[in-house]
């Protein structure tokens, strides 16, 4: 069993939450669409080891060794079923009854690559998933990995909304490796747990549009200016320097992996009933200057219950707030231009 660590949200009053309405639901279906590539395969593996959460696992990918690595994953000794589907022509099966769907399928950063660059591969991806989506599981709980997030959460939502199924507080880009990232960096600054420190992390995924909030570091920890530059370019940089690193071999696959799963997990706790429970994601909700943004989010049984806004903001985080939204701005526009 997975250490509770993993799946750990922060209530309100930043206080874990183990609040149980009197009505549950224990038998939840996901879907990993793209779940044999290098954040797919990790991310299935860890929904597997939470039989608490997920009772079916639907693994989907392209790739005709799909079934072998569903077959693999089938094998540890829990109680969730896994199910492969294969090829374009099986997605829609896959997608039947889903309660969340994972997407993370779509082409890896290589070095020199931003995430931007990745939207003449991966835009395709998420339109056709989202088609799929509409005609299949319109009520599914959708959490978009796949790069660029701030431009292809867009064109799912575009997609979704020709559809006439369009709900956007089921539709989540998933920054959480960002939140993870500053918790951890943070962390090894101050000498403290990682596991022990949260940081939020607002505005979008990609570069400057990633402004960690480390005026609201929990527990509350005391930076200089040149530190909470530091951080917050290194949190920034996070990604493209795991790509520099790993030489061509691939991007941040292991983190990204266990990010997707902690969210997954959260969103599946609120749908169980638990209360309280705050991520962050990247959402369209025309609240903070540009019609999609990343903050905090109260999650329930429908997914978004309320944004719970940004809170008290350094001059320093909101400078750079600003120029999130500049950028968030024209990466959303790409997103919605590609659907027209």
């Amino acid at each position: 069993m997975l250490p509770r660590f993993i799946y750990r949200s922060i209530k309100i009053n930043h206080v874990l939450s183990r609040n149980l309405s009197t009505t549950q639901r224990n038998d939840f279906r996901v879907t990993v669409v793209g779940a044999v590539g290098g954040i797919g395969a990790p991310l299935t593996l860890l929904l597997k080891l939470q039989p608490d959460l997920v009772t079916e696992l639907n693994v989907q990918d392209l790739v005709k060794w799909t079934p072998g690595v569903a077959l693999d994953i089938s094998h540890i000794n829990t109680a969730v079923k896994v199910k492969a589907f294969t090829g374009a022509e099986q997605l829609r099966e896959s997608l039947k009854g889903a309660d969340i769907v994972v997407i993370p399928g779509g082409v890896p950063r290589k070095p020199g690559m931003t995430r931007d660059d990745l939207f003449g591969a991966n835009a395709g991806v998420v339109r056709d998933v989202a088609v799929a989506c509409a005609e299949t599981c319109p009520d599914a709980l959708i959490n978009i990995i796949t790069n660029p997030v701030n431009s292809v959460v867009p064109v799912f939502c575009e997609v979704m909304r020709k559809a006439g199924k369009l709900n956007p507080s089921k539709i989540f880009g998933i920054s959480t490796l960002d939140l993870v990232r500053s918790s951890t960096f943070v962390a090894n600054l101050k000498g403290l747990d990682p596991g022990k420190v949260v940081v939020h992390s607002v505005g979008g995924h990609s570069g400057i549009s990633i402004v960690p909030l480390l005026s609201q570091c929990q527990p509350s920890v005391t930076l200089t200016p040149d530190e909470v530059k530091t951080l917050t370019n290194n949190i920034q940089q996070a990604g493209t320097n795991v790509v520099k690193a790993k030489v061509g071999a691939g991007s941040a696959q292991l983190a990204m992996a266990f990010a997707g799963a902690r969210f997954a997990f959260n969103l599946l706790r609120a749908k169980k009933g638990e209360s309280n429970i705050v991520e962050c994601a990247f959402t369209l909700n025309n609240s903070h200057g540009t019609k999609y943004f990343s903050s905090r989010l109260l999650l329930g049984k429908n997914g978004i219950e309320k944004d719970l806004g940004l809170g008290k903001l350094s001059d320093f985080e909101s400078e750079c707030i600003k120029k999130a939204i500049e950028a968030i701005k024209k990466n959303v526009a790409k997103g919605e231009q590609f659907v027209k």
